[in-house]
């Protein structure tokens, strides 16, 4: 019911012993990722990671918003990764799965801590977020830009703020998001606009505007990602169409349908980040001129190595 209370929020924690997770998917375009969180206080209806969930016991639904594993030890075992023989220097992903800047970070710090370990070392990382609270390491953030150690990815799904509240209902709004990249970019840290995701039949026709609003506050490369609904998930984005948008739903469905080879997820590798079909193609090409008439680029921002070091070792006169 829509009078119900919200749900309380337990945060549990996990007793993983390695933080730094590796990836060999062809389709993601990065190799190593590191998530303080699992689970996202955001709430957002769409996300592709509710089903992760579920490898721990809990709903991809309501157990995802509000049973939240906290990694309370990713400084330290961080730490240890960066500092063992092993470890090649390399960009780290922060967020690939869950936003490390959701609500309890403002309290737990971690992705704060982490961050701090990343610039001890002088290792490269890009961050995804859609939440403002990342202007709070802005002083961190515009240190490690200056080497060219980091950069930040802002997703952006739409600038109906409506909409946002009730598709992404604990993050910030779309202004917020603008105001993000802009003072960011005002640090020096580098900043891509993540059209994503891109829902057929609901958001696409955003896109130009979206990408004209991102390069205006300062991003200087774009991306985007049709919407995926893996596993549950497509279930669970069925029932919110059904319960907030019921004259879209049939529109956004077969939309989704079109793209998926008549399915509402394809998780074919070099289809499930793209989609395929006439749709896919006008969401690729919208996005192509309404990059290029915003001047951003789709190259990914290639951070430095070369600065790593391990604190505690001889360390050159002149850094």
């Amino acid at each position: 019911m829509e009078d119900d209370p919200a749900p309380r929020t337990v945060f549990l924690r996990d007793t993983s012993r390695s933080v730094i997770a590796r990836n060999d998917s062809p389709d993601i375009p990065f190799e190593l990722s590191l998530n303080p969180y699992r689970g996202c206080e955001h709430g957002c209806i769409y996300c592709y990671a509710r089903p992760t969930h579920e490898y721990l016991g809990f709903s991809a639904g309501l157990d995802f918003e509000t049973r939240i594993m906290v990694k309370a030890d990713a400084p330290l075992l961080l730490r240890e990764a960066l500092s063992g023989a092993s470890w090649k220097p390399a960009p780290v992903a922060i967020g690939g799965v869950t936003d490390p800047y959701q609500p309890v970070e403002r309290r737990l710090r971690l992705t704060r801590r982490c961050l701090e370990v990343f610039w001890e070392f002088r290792n490269p990382v890009s961050l995804v977020t859609k939440n403002h609270l990342i202007t709070r390491d802005i002083d961190l953030l515009g240190e490690m830009a200056r080497l060219n150690l980091a950069a930040v990815h802002v997703s952006i799904t739409t600038l109906d703020a409506e909409l946002a509240r009730i598709m992404e209902p604990r993050t910030a709004s779309p202004r917020l998001r603008l105001e993000t990249i802009q003072k960011l970019a005002k640090a020096g840290v580098p900043v891509c606009a993540l059209v994503a995701p891109v829902i057929p039949g609901l958001t696409d026709h955003e896109m130009p505007a979206i990408v004209a609003a991102a390069a205006s506050a300062g991003a200087t490369s774009a991306g985007y990602q049709p919407l995926r609904l893996p596993l549950c998930v497509a279930d669970l984005f069925t029932q919110w169409l059904e319960r907030h948008l019921p004259d879209r739903k049939e529109k956004v469905l077969n939309r989704i349908r079109s793209m998926r080879e008549g399915k509402l997820n394809n998780a074919e590798f070099g289809l499930r980040m793209t989609g395929r079909g006439v749709f896919a193609e006008q969401i690729g090409r919208m996005f192509e001129v309404a990059a290029r008439k915003a001047g951003l680029n789709r190259r990914g921002i290639r951070l430095a190595t070369e600065h790593f070091r391990r604190p505690g070792k001889q360390m050159e006169l002149f850094e």
